[in-house]
């Protein structure tokens, strides 16, 4: 095709303002751009290679006519505009959670598992930002020697909420500076020079709704049902990227400079790991990048088969505008478009 109709819902969030600039920067094959977002951006203009697209409100039969539409909205709203878009012959791309372990409904990072894309039903969902970064650290060492168990703490950054908690973080800090006080409106406990293991709900097993995503996702990404894994989802005071500390068991046993090796040749993946010069992974040096950083390989000294490392990547990016633009870019490369097949 000449070129690829594309709408974007919840055009002006934090997500939303991340894919529209990649488009920018990125050869992606655009005919014309459709952008949705809340009541409250309505009517606004956003310049997109040099033309100005005016915000509108989500009605019927708005997906009219869309090859490919990106939400990023919430679970709720997702499963009511979803299957609206589909039924107009639209592709959706959903960056909720409202689809990620239903059957029929692929969940891709492109580098990974592309080929799941084949059995689409007119849904692709993107993974949870945590599971997307830790995948793509592990993948690579997981196909040349599997990975048995992985034990993972994650450090996630307040965009990963939304504009909202970036605000509250700000606005915590400087009162807390000047010795005031501000007050939680987002969060359960104040964020400004705090942390908290506590990501989405808690469920009957003690887990949060977050780190039981980084489980499902992880099992069903890598087509690796029977991995064992625990992760404790913590969120701290920084601004934009994730930071993961991840402790593997193989089922046999890799060296430092062969895991290194595979993890440097692998699409998407960059190893920072000289601490002779304090050189590894931080969140401010993987914020606005679209790699996943990785450093402090090393034995892991619990288990003759393990490995640690430490895992950095933009979580607005790779963790989800990026993966959505790969993903539609595979789509189209081989030719999977629901308006392609006349549905």
């Amino acid at each position: 095709m000449n070129g690829c109709n594309l709408a974007i819902v919840g055009a002006t969030g934090a997500v939303g303002q991340v894919f529209l600039g990649i488009l920018e920067a990125r050869p992606f094959p655009l005919k014309r751009l459709s952008l949705f977002a809340s009541k409250r951006s309505v009517g606004k203009r956003i310049k997109v290679r040099g033309e100005e697209v005016e915000v509108r409100e989500v009605t019927p039969g708005c997906f009219d006519g869309v090859d490919i539409a990106f939400i990023s909205v919430s679970s709720q709203v997702s499963k009511e505009l979803a299957p609206l878009a589909v039924r107009s012959g639209a592709l959706v791309i959903d960056d909720s959670s409202a689809f990620r372990m239903e059957k029929d409904v692929p969940l891709v990072v492109p580098e990974i598992n592309a080929e799941d894309l084949q059995h689409h039903k007119g849904i692709v969902a993107i993974p949870n930002c945590s599971t997307t970064q830790m995948v793509m650290a592990l993948y690579p060492i997981h196909r040349v020697n599997p990975i048995k168990r992985i034990v993972v703490d994650t450090y996630q950054s307040v965009s990963g909420t939304g504009r909202a908690a970036m605000e509250e973080l700000k606005q915590q800090t400087e009162a807390l500076l000047r010795n005031g006080e501000y007050a939680s409106k987002v969060y359960p406990h104040p964020i400004g020079f705090n942390l908290f293991p506590h990501i989405d709900s808690f469920l009957a097993n003690g887990y949060t709704r977050e780190e039981w995503k980084m489980v499902e996702e992880t099992r069903k990404i890598m087509h690796a049902p029977n991995i064992a894994i625990s992760a404790t989802c913590v969120r701290v005071p920084v601004y934009i990227s994730h930071s993961e500390a991840v402790h593997i068991e193989l089922t046999r046993p890799m060296s430092v400079q062969e895991a290194r090796e595979t993890l440097a040749t692998f699409p998407g993946v960059q190893v920072v790991d000289d601490v002779a010069s304090n050189s590894y992974p931080t969140p401010i040096r993987a914020a606005g990048r679209d790699e996943v950083f990785v450093g402090r390989i090393r034995q892991d000294a619990s288990h003759p088969n393990g490995l640690a490392m430490w895992v950095v990547s933009d979580n607005l990016r790779k963790g989800a505008a990026l993966d959505a633009i790969q993903i539609a870019e595979e789509v189209l490369s081989r030719r999977l478009l629901l308006s392609l097949h006349g549905r």
